[in-house]
C-alpha cells in the first residue's frame, strides 16, 4: 500500500498537530527531580564537558540524585532534528546556524588564550606576534558540527604559517595534553583553558592576535519549551553558568529569540 497524493498533502499538517498535542500534555506532567529517573540526553563539543559536567554533575547528586545525563558528540546534519523529535533534549554551545523552531538562551561569552608547557624554553605570558607564530600549534577542529569555533580555527589559519601548524584534532583536551608534553601551542577556549591549565600544570598564553569572542547558548526545541522536565534542566544551567546574577534574573523571564524573531511565551 502506498498513500494517496491526498494523504501526501495532508502529513504535514496532521504532524504538527500531533506534535501541539503532545506539547500540551508535556505541560500538565508534573516533575519531581529529587524521585525522578529520566535520562537528559544533549550534545555539546568537548570543551563543554570539560566546562560544564563537574559542576552540574554535583549538583544532580545532591537535588537529583536519580537523574542521568547522556553527552553526545556535535553533528550539524542531525542536531536540529533531534532537537525536534526529542532525541536530544538540549544543545550546548554555539550553533548560529539552526532554524527558527530551536529556541536559544545566551549564558556567556567565551574568549580565546593558549596553553604551553610549564618552562616551555621560549614562550612567556604575553609573546610577541613574531614569537607566536615562530611557533608550532595544535588546532582543534570543529569541522562537520556547525559549532562557531570554526571562527576561531580559520582566524589561527590566516595568522599562522602552514608548515607551523603540526597537528589537527577534534577535541580540546586532546590539544592540551599535546602541549603539555610537547613544545606545541594549543589554543583554547579561556574558561576551558583555565580548567585544564590548573589540572595538566599548563602556563596561560595571551595570543598576540585577534581572535573572535563566542556567545555560548543552550538550545531546545519549540516543541518542549513548556515541558516541565525541559524548563528544570535549563534553569539548572542557567543557574551555574549565566554571566552575572543580575543578568540571570533578567534572562529567565527574557529568553533571546532565535532567528524568527519569536520569544519564549
Amino acid at each position: 500500500m502506498e498513500p494517496t497524493a491526498k494523504a501526501q498533502e495532508l502529513k504535514a499538517p496532521i504532524r504538527a498537530v500531533l506534535a501541539q498535542v503532545q506539547a500540551l500534555s508535556a505541560e500538565h506532567v508534573p516533575f519531581d527531580p529529587k524521585h525522578s529517573e529520566r535520562t537528559f540526553n544533549f550534545c555539546v563539543v568537548d570543551a563543554g564537558v570539560i566546562k560544564l559536567l563537574p559542576r552540574l554533575v554535583g549538583v544532580l547528586l545532591k537535588e537529583a540524585p536519580g537523574v542521568r545525563l547522556t553527552a553526545v558528540q556535535v553533528d550539524a546534519q542531525h542536531l536540529e532534528s533531534w532537537l525536534q523529535s526529542g532525541r536530544l533534549d538540549f544543545a550546548m554551545g554555539s550553533f548560529p546556524s539552526l532554524g527558527k523552531g530551536t529556541r536559544r538562551q545566551r549564558l556567556w561569552t567565551e574568549r580565546y588564550v593558549s596553553v604551553v608547557r610549564r618552562g616551555h624554553p621560549r614562550i612567556r605570558r604575553r609573546p610577541s606576534r613574531r614569537m607566536f607564530v615562530a611557533e608550532k600549534h595544535v588546532l582543534v577542529s570543529t569541522a562537520g558540527t556547525g559549532h562557531a569555533h570554526r571562527a576561531a580555527e580559520r582566524a589561527l589559519e590566516r595568522a599562522l604559517p602552514p608548515g607551523n601548524i603540526v597537528c589537527r584534532l577534534p577535541m580540546f583536551i586532546g590539544a592540551a595534553i599535546l602541549a603539555k608534553h610537547t613544545d606545541a601551542v594549543a589554543t583554547l577556549p579561556r574558561s576551558v583553558a583555565a580548567v585544564l591549565a590548573r589540572d595538566l600544570d599548563l602556563e596561560l598564553v595571551l595570543p598576540p592576535i585577534r581572535l573572535p569572542k563566542i556567545d555560548i547558548y543552550q538550545y531546545w526545541h519549540e516543541r518542549f519549551h513548556r515541558e516541565a522536565r525541559n524548563q528544570w534542566i535549563r534553569a539548572i544551567f542557567l543557574s551555574l553558568f549565566s554571566e552575572g546574577r543580575s543578568e540571570s534574573r533578567s534572562r529567565t523571564r527574557r529568553e533571546l529569540p532565535g532567528p524568527s524573531g519569536t520569544r519564549p511565551g
